[in-house]
């Protein structure tokens, strides 16, 4: 029986039976080159034609074989067997020839030619055979593509990984505290173990400004190496392939003519032609902000789509990498400037802080030297109290005070502490630096050089040890130079300043003035020595009071500084104050307005007769009473009800759910109740009560403010009534409030309409009653309601800011009329506000005024009140210095109803006193009670200080005759006249 099957180049299989057909099929498999590891794999493609017949079979059926015996049809071609494609071809000749599959190396290719009978074909053995073989076959191409699967993995994972630790490591760039340089040098390091990048370069581009720079450029062929710090407009490389990488926004690869496909329009050269040219985009969101470019002079370097795909997606890692770097830098920089910045405002502080103790130094010196007239027993005493006090402000080592006599011929040294001349004789005035001051009137601040250069010069004659340093200022008064303070310093190591010179000649006048004082008073002891006694006594009283004021005004001071810094609650007591108040009862009166079923009630309250009480136990003991008021208050208070100190004594109660006013009564009722009872206070005990004032909610209130003013309204009702009591604001009060507002309206038609006038009362002499001016007051002729007095509309006119309006009106009226009333000589007082004094130009329109009307300013005097000289002191002193060089007097009104006139009098220019009526009303003859004692004091005070004084108010014979008893000389009130028309006067004789 012939072979079954024959291989080899078309003839047939001398083996016989089923050995030649596994022969054959052990061929055919080392044929297509099943065991290389490399292969990329074997199909088989055949279909049963009919009994041992093969014919071609399309290649899409590539990787299916099928055999008759398995019973699948030829419409079942390629599907279920997993095998990579190769073709197998069957001949009419019946040869079967395996053909080089893809990725299969040259070595491995195998033909093979097989006649098949249809004898051999139907054989049993022969087809298991073959079935066996194609089973190891599918066995075989299932390991080889598992194990090159794996190896593909293995390959994946080592690159995923170098990836990761190169972003860790770039992220690792952003808070290193290396250069940017190193940062982007390692940057470059990175991106080159990833891929090929020995040319590499970053490109950073500000969209806003149309800037680009490079501040990292590496390439071995460019010797032409940007500036890191250059900036490049985008213009300088237009079509460049950075210019069309920054403006196209996408990814570019390739050679520049490759690149100019991609791009549109042509592309300029910059630098060195490369072979390969990479470049990805830096995108902030969909903005390009700058690019990261490798490129390649090499043909064995090529850069490649995968290359492409790596380097943009490190590329956005890095520009985060960097930005936050960037950020780093901008924050430690704005910290830095920062720094800078409070190190400045640090010492600005703390030189603020110098100038302001200096200036309390310098307060306090000042506040000590006015004492000092009345404090010393002798002059001796007062100049080693002097040279202290200077001392306090320089080195006053050696001092010495020089006075001249009236006439100049001697000049005599009353005092004089020095290290070396311990003595300073009364000598002739000479050429010595003192007498060079004295007849100068200026201060002299000269080292031993100026010294020297004096005496050459022939204006000085040395007298005395020799100094380094020299400093003198003139004692001025009445516009004189009458002596000489000097110190002086023998050491190198100190000397004086032109800010001690300064400082020094500041003082010198208040020394002056006290200097002054001090000899008037030592020429009157010897005569009035009794007198002296008891003006030391009230001196002595006066400056306990002063030092006492002091300590009150510096405890306001304190207590106006901490206000600034709180804004919601009051520092005396803790409670709320009329900023948290207003706040608290807007928003109840929203939620009656939303729902009036909740109803509430304001109380408005302030102490009786606290003004007594302040003013008689001082003002420390004032603020303790309000501590406890506020206490007792906040005591009777309820869950949701809130208290506030609205300032001075006023308080204000915000009552919750009050739907009677029983409720509200009755809480009132218990604040009189636990205010009456007595306050101790340190080993005082001391009364007081409360006046009360209730406002209910209603629909017709707006706003919080209109609650509290009803409410303070009420209050004054019940202050009116008798005090220590409450007052429920009703629809009497509300017509009340609506008076008030009709006679705000009335009085501004009538300001516009002019008709407010002034009347006049004289001011006369009181030991013959002759005329020495007039007063002039404010009236108010009403069309209806015929002429009204100041007290009818003062008061209105000062809450709706008209009194200014008004004073000016006056005083345009009063100039208009004073040549007349003056042209037998006298004066006349116009009475200002004190809100004039916060205009810096006062002065420039009063004389306006006076120049228009043709009077003499020496006409006009000025009355201003306690208030007034306290708002403002520094600019008030300003603006009466002014008035008074230019010839207008200041009188001081209503003068001893504060408690700030005493520590002022001295530092104002003021030529007069008015004593108020308060003093004169309770003054009889031969009565040495209490306001007589006061109207002594400042008759004795206002003496010594070279002022006039005027009683106000004077209605008997018995208080003139009071008045003039004690040395007062001049006075005004109804006994002499009562206020007129300018008519009345010019035309009668005052009697």
């Amino acid at each position: 029986m012939s072979s079954p099957l024959s291989i080899g180049n078309g003839a047939a299989a001398k083996a016989g039976g089923s050995d030649a057909i596994d022969s054959a099929l052990q061929r055919l498999l080392q044929a297509v080159g099943w065991d290389d590891v490399g292969l990329a794999g074997v199909a088989f493609c055949t279909a049963l034609l009919g009994a041992g017949q093969f014919r071609l079979v399309d290649s899409a059926a590539a990787g299916v074989l099928l055999a008759r015996h398995l019973g699948v049809r030829g419409d079942r071609v390629g599907v279920g067997l997993r095998v990579p494609p190769i073709v197998l071809v069957d001949a009419d000749a019946r040869q079967v020839r395996v053909l080089q599959p893809l990725g299969v190396p040259e070595a491995t290719t195998g033909l093979l030619d097989a006649y098949v009978s249809a004898e051999a074909w139907s054989s049993a053995d022969w087809q298991d055979n073959w079935s066996r073989a194609l089973a190891l076959l599918d066995a075989k191409l299932v390991s080889v593509r598992a194990a090159d699967s794996l190896q593909q993995a293995v390959i994946r994972l080592e690159r995923a990984e170098r990836l990761q630790r190169a972003l860790f490591a770039i992220a690792d760039q952003a808070n290193t505290d290396r250069d940017m340089s190193e940062v982007m040098a390692t940057l470059h390091r990175i991106v080159g173990s990833l891929m090929y990048a020995e040319n590499f370069y970053i490109a950073l581009y500000e969209p806003s400004r149309q800037i680009v720079r490079f501040p990292y450029f590496v390439d071995v062929a460019d010797a032409d190496v940007p500036d890191p710090a250059r900036e490049f407009s985008l213009q300088e490389l237009y079509r460049s392939m950075t210019w069309h990488l920054i403006t196209g926004g996408k990814a570019l690869r390739g050679s520049a003519e490759i690149i100019g496909k991609q791009v549109e329009g042509p592309i300029v050269e910059m630098g060195p032609d490369c072979v390969d040219w990479l470049g990805v985009p830096l995108l902030r969101g969909n903005q390009v902000v700058g690019g990261i470019v490798v490129q390649s002079y090499r043909e064995s370097e090529r850069l490649t789509e995968q290359d492409q795909a790596l380097l943009t997606y490190v590329a956005q890692h890095i520009l985060t990498a960097l930005e936050r770097r960037r950020a780093h830098e901008e924050l430690e920089q704005r910290v830095a400037e920062r720094t800078d910045a409070l190190r400045e405002a640090n010492r600005v502080l703390q030189q603020q802080v110098l100038e302001r103790q200096r200036g309390e130094r310098l307060q306090a010196a000042l506040f000590r030297i006015a004492e000092l007239a009345n404090a010393t027993d002798s002059l001796e005493e007062f100049y080693a109290a002097l040279h202290r006090v200077i001392g306090g402000l320089l080195n006053a080592r050696n001092f010495y005070i020089a006075l001249a006599s009236d006439d100049l011929g001697e000049l005599r040294f009353p005092y004089s502490v020095d290290e070396f001349d311990h003595e300073r004789r009364t000598r002739t005035p000479g050429r010595g630096l003192t007498e060079f001051v004295l007849n100068r009137g200026t201060a002299l601040l000269v080292d031993r050089s100026g010294i020297e250069r004096l005496t050459t010069s022939g204006d000085v004659t040395s007298i005395g040890t020799h100094s380094t340093c020299w400093l003198g200022v003139p004692l001025i008064c009445a516009d004189k130079a009458v002596g000489v303070l000097a110190v002086q310093s023998y050491s190198e190591d100190y000397g004086y300043t032109l800010r001690d010179q300064e400082l020094l000649t500041f003082v010198s006048y208040h020394i002056a003035n006290a200097l002054e004082r001090k000899r008037n008073a030592e020429s009157l002891k010897s005569a009035y020595a009794e007198l002296e006694q008891r003006v030391t006594e009230r001196t002595a009283e006066l400056a306990a009071a002063n030092r006492d004021l002091r300590e009150q005004m510096a405890y306001r001071e304190s207590i106006e500084r901490q206000l600034k810094h709180e804004t919601l609650h009051d520092s005396l007591t803790g409670l709320p104050n009329r900023t948290l108040f207003l706040e608290r009862l807007e928003l109840a009166l929203d939620r009656y307005r939303r729902d009036p079923r909740q109803p509430f009630a304001v109380l408005f309250l302030d102490l009786d007769r606290f003004k007594v009480i302040n003013d008689s136990v001082g003002h420390l003991v004032g603020d303790d009473l309000l501590y406890e008021v506020g206490g007792r208050i906040a005591g009777c208070l309820e869950t949701g009800d809130v208290a506030a100190r609205l300032g001075g004594d006023e308080f204000a109660i915000l009552l919750q759910d009050v739907s009677e006013p029983e409720r509200a009564i009755h809480f009132a009722a218990r604040i009189i109740d636990s205010l009456n009872a007595p306050i101790r206070l340190g080993a005082k005990e001391v009364f007081t009560s409360t006046s009360i004032g209730i406002a209910q909610a209603s629909p017709r209130y707006s706003k919080a403010e209109e609650l509290l003013r009803d409410a303070d309204v009420a209050m004054y009702r019940a202050k009116a009534e008798g005090r220590h009591r409450y007052a429920l604001f009703d629809e009497r009060l509300h017509q009340e409030a609506l008076r008030l507002l009709e006679v705000e309206n009335d009085l501004r038609r009538a300001i516009a309409r002019g008709e407010l006038e002034p009347y006049f009362q004289p001011i006369v002499r009181l030991s013959d009653r002759s005329l020495v001016g007039y007063e002039a007051l404010v009236r108010w002729r009403h069309p209806e309601r015929g002429v009204l007095l100041p007290s009818e509309f003062l008061p209105v006119a000062e809450d709706s800011g008209s009194a200014e309006q008004i004073d000016w009106q006056m005083f345009e009226r009063v100039c208009a009329i004073a040549p007349a009333l003056t042209a037998q000589g006298g004066f006349i007082s116009i009475n200002l506000t004190a809100r004039h004094f916060r205009m810096n130009e006062l002065d420039r329109e009063l004389f306006a005024i006076l120049d228009n009307n043709g009077v003499m300013p020496s006409r006009i005097r000025i009355e201003v009140t306690e208030r007034a000289l306290l708002e403002n002191p520094a600019q008030v002193m300003q603006i009466l210095d002014g008035l008074r060089r230019r010839g207008i007097s200041v009188a001081l009104d209503d003068f001893g109803t504060g408690y700030s006139s005493l520590s002022y009098l001295h530092q104002y220019p003021l030529q007069a006193l008015k004593i108020d009526r308060s003093f004169v009303a309770q003054m009889r003859p031969y009565d040495d009670g209490s306001s007589s004692a006061v109207v002594r004091a400042i008759l004795a005070m206002a003496g010594s200080l070279g002022m006039q004084v005027i009683a106000e108010g004077i209605e008997t014979e018995e208080q003139q005759q009071a008045l003039e008893a004690l040395g007062c000389e001049f006075g005004q009130g109804f006994l002499f006249g009562r206020p007129q028309p300018a008519e009345h006067w010019l035309g009668s004789t005052l009697d």
